[in-house]
């Protein structure tokens, strides 16, 4: 019986061969396509049943056409057994509803701040976005992360745009085709430095390598 408190690696998950689900930062998602706004709501109640019977909770978002699932163990910092046991159940209920998955349409976005003074300003941005807060990194010299070589002083924000590892040359290679400027694939395939037309810099990010 797998151990539901031990946090497993990217390449454990990939092994489990999800097909609708792919891991981003946060944990692994999944989308599914559902045609019409009933339809979704009838997954969205399925996986809630589902998931008080794990007593394990995914974060859900419900749009017309669409509802994307984030599934992971807060209380381990990663992806468990727990995720991936109801990840499947998952994607049963929206085969059963005809619901279809786009596992390579996913995008997790965070806002990280070029910067070495985390405990100053930390409590800033913890004020001005309230919950959003948890979506910005603060990445020093010493900190993990994508920070950006050499970046210009001008800018100290940049993007850190997580997509699935098997959609990131991909996404790349469409930046690219809107006038991009790959910058460095040193870190790759952890990360991508891009550069748009007037010289702002992002990172196009995966789990691979990490």
């Amino acid at each position: 019986m797998a151990d539901s408190t031990k946090k497993l690696s990217p390449s454990e998950i990939t092994q489990e061969g999800l097909v609708d689900w792919r891991q981003l930062s946060s944990g692994i998602g999944a989308l599914f396509k559902t045609g019409n706004f009933a339809a979704g709501v009838g997954l969205v109640d399925r996986i809630g049943v589902a998931a008080d019977e794990a007593d394990h909770h995914p974060d859900v978002t419900l749009t017309y056409g669409t509802v994307k699932v984030m599934l992971s163990s807060h209380d381990v910092g990663g992806v468990t057994s727990r995720d991936i046991d109801l990840a499947r159940r998952i994607s049963a209920f929206a085969e059963e509803s005809g619901c279809t998955a786009e596992p390579l349409s996913q995008t997790e976005v965070e806002f990280a701040l070029d910067t070495s003074a985390e405990d100053l300003l930390s409590p800033f941005y913890a004020a001005l976005m309230g919950e959003e807060a948890s979506s910005v990194w603060f990445q020093g010299p010493d900190a993990g992360g994508s920070p950006l070589p050499e970046a210009q002083p001008a800018q100290r924000w940049h993007l850190d745009v997580w997509v699935p590892a098997d959609e990131a040359e991909g996404r790349i290679r469409a930046v690219l085709a809107a006038g991009g400027h790959l910058i460095s694939d040193a870190a790759a395939p952890s990360y991508w430095v891009l550069e748009d037309a007037e010289g702002n810099r992002s990172c196009i990010c995966s789990v691979a390598g990490r």
